[in-house]
């Protein structure tokens, strides 16, 4: 799993506070920036953990618009569609949010999606209702309107190397919460960080350098 290249001297392991599952992991669940991270690439930062375990762990971040391109202007880039065919798009292709998933592999793009849609050897189901595709194979489904219900498109991802994450929940860096399909998919994406932190019962502008999980 690779690091995202912050705080590398703290991927040494410690105990952590009590986490959900019985192994101690937080897949499938969001992890929320605490204001005290002081790192700007993670600031008001809402991340769907799609695995964690001893080896690492691996997150998209569903907050962060990755700029001016939209996904018709990426199926163009990428061949699937020709210039101007986008006016044929489904409507959910043409209004699919583009986001800056994470600072690590920017160039590839993670599609977190509903399990109504599936890829053997390539779909990742992390739960019951989301799916993670890094394959084009989805862009393709979506564009041609037989992709899933609901998606976003991640450019990168956010890593953390093994301990690292524990380390930075246990440094206040997090606060973690249940992940719904709202939060997750919702096109809302500057209300997130609010709405998540609200989720488990914090004023955003009330926080403190106090550490917590829900």
């Amino acid at each position: 799993m690779a690091p995202t290249g912050k705080r590398t001297g703290e991927s040494t392991r410690k105990p952590g506070p009590a986490l959900p599952n019985s192994a101690g992991y937080l897949d499938g669940r969001l992890l929320i920036a605490m204001p005290v991270m002081g790192d700007s690439r993670f600031e008001r930062s809402v991340i769907y953990l799609c695995a964690h375990s001893a080896e690492g762990a691996m997150g998209i971040i569903v907050n962060h618009p990755a700029g001016s391109i939209d996904f018709p202007e990426l199926l163009e880039q990428l061949g699937i569609i020709k210039k101007g065919e986008h006016i044929k798009l489904p409507e959910n292709a043409e209004s699919m949010k583009v986001l800056r998933g994470g600072p690590v592999d920017t160039g590839r793009g993670f599609v977190l999606h509903s399990s109504d849609f599936y890829i053997e050897n390539a779909t990742l189901r992390i739960d019951d209702g989301v799916c993670l595709t890094a394959t084009v194979d989805i862009l393709r489904a979506i564009a041609n309107g037989s992709g899933p219900k609901h998606a976003i498109l991640a450019l990168g991802y956010a890593g953390w190397a093994p301990g690292q994450l524990e380390t930075e929940i246990q440094s206040n860096g997090w606060l973690h919460c249940d992940a719904d399909s709202d939060l997750i998919f919702g096109d809302d994406v500057d209300e997130k960080y609010g709405r998540a932190l609200r989720k488990i019962g914090i004023d955003p502008g009330m926080l403190s350098n106090e550490a917590g999980h829900a």
